[in-house]
């Protein structure tokens, strides 16, 4: 007897492979996700502009990852002792103005490098409502924890929203035209627009991509939101703000996320290097023992084996950990 609600997964329909490379963007649940990506040593670019939760600031962020945009000190403000940029998140800024240049400027240059290879990009829409900057009209990436009335809040229309991917998936194509593309909607609710007003925020990010995904081949929907509300209903499910989902939620989510988009071949790589990985975090009662040299020395091989047999993995930071522990 089923007791929960089944969400329909694209089953069939694309297939990530372990050699891909992928770009992850949007909102808190892109790392979630991506994270769970580089845990299985996928080759990922996650969030280069940090976190992003409207679709108009991911594209306008994507738009000059394309164009290889550099930032010089016009584009950049001083707010409270800090340098910023209003398209970045804070992990960017800097007490020192041409340290904020370059931390976003290598970081555009490294980007572009990576989208002109990557196989995927990884689309997370969180919220439909965005933040305009009074001084210039444009839409924001982050307001920095400003005064709102420096900003004017809007809801963006689904038509603006599909003109500009559908544009957008053009341009990217241009420069590496068989990159693929999974949209998803971030489960995370944003109560500050009430439980109301998160469904209806929603409800144009998920017509948006319905649209989107209609109009261009290649481009594919994953249903994290779904999940979450259908088959993850009890706030068991939930952080502590019963907003975010708990890492149990993230876990399934995962698991969902690999049942959709990875073969057989993969499925045994991330199983083989989970093996690894639970060995490497292995805390042993007596380090300077025989027995832990051979375990350790057992791991290195099963490392340098994976290494052989799948030449993309990058691997010399676990291969390094196992080498000095066994100097020790």
């Amino acid at each position: 007897m089923e007791l929960i609600t089944k969400t329909e997964l694209p089953l069939g329909q694309c297939e990530i492979k372990h050699s891909d490379r992928l770009i992850l963007i949007g909102s808190c649940f892109t790392e979630n996700i991506g994270n769970k990506l580089m845990d299985s040593k996928f080759r990922c670019d996650i969030n280069p502009f940090g976190i992003l939760y409207n679709p108009m600031s991911i594209h306008e962020a994507l738009t000059q990852i394309i164009n290889k945009k550099t930032y010089t000190h016009d584009d950049v403000m001083e707010y409270r002792g800090v340098w910023l940029s209003l398209m970045h998140h804070s992990s960017f800024s800097s007490d020192d103005r041409d340290t904020c240049l370059d931390n976003i400027n290598s970081r555009i240059e490294y980007s572009y490098d990576f989208l002109a290879k990557a196989d995927w990009i990884l689309i997370t829409f969180g919220t439909a409502r965005v933040y305009t900057w009074n001084e210039n009209g444009r839409i924001v990436g982050n307001c920095h924890k400003m005064n709102e009335k420096l900003f004017t809040r809007s809801i963006l229309e689904v038509d603006d929203i599909v003109k500009s991917y559908v544009g957008l998936i053009s341009s990217i194509r241009n420069i590496n035209p068989d990159i693929k593309f999974i949209f998803t909607v971030s489960p995370i609710r944003h109560a500050k627009d009430g439980m109301h007003g998160n469904q209806i925020s929603k409800s144009v990010l998920l017509l948006s991509i319905e649209k989107i995904c209609s109009l261009n081949d290649r481009c594919y929907y994953f249903p994290s939101y779904e999940i979450l509300m259908d088959e993850l209903r009890d706030y068991r499910f939930y952080a502590d703000d019963m907003l975010h989902p708990s890492a149990m939620a993230v876990d399934y989510i995962w698991e969902k996320f690999s049942e959709s988009f990875f073969g057989r071949k993969t499925t045994e790589v991330i199983k083989s290097w989970n093996e690894i990985s639970r060995g490497l975090r292995h805390k042993p009662f007596n380090p300077n023992s025989e027995a832990y040299a051979a375990f350790l020395s057992q791991i290195l091989l099963k490392i340098g084996v994976l290494k052989e047999k799948f030449p993309y993995l990058d691997v010399e930071k676990e291969m390094k950990l196992c080498r000095t522990l066994l100097k020790k």
